[in-house]
């Protein structure tokens, strides 16, 4: 089974909290975690192309906000062994 752009743009427009590829790889079988990787270091992905499958969902409003926010924040690790 293949990974495709359009598997990665449902995937992205679904999930409401989690975007890792782990999560990715845990919800589909016969796809694994490194498949996702090596897919999305080699393949092109503009937000154009996500833009263009969702454009025709979104309800306009002049009172709303659209809000995207590619923000990483580091996790706070502490190991365990000193």
């Amino acid at each position: 089974m293949n990974f495709t752009k359009l598997d990665y743009c449902q995937y992205l427009l679904s999930s409401q909290i989690n975007y890792t590829i782990t999560n990715l790889a845990e919800d589909l079988e016969n796809i694994s975690h490194d498949k996702i990787n090596y897919y999305l270091r080699n393949e092109k992905l503009t937000p154009s192309l996500l833009w263009d499958n969702v454009k025709d969902l979104i309800v306009v409003d002049e009172d709303a906000y659209i809000i995207f926010d590619d923000t990483v924040v580091d996790k706070i690790f502490q190991s365990q062994y000193k």
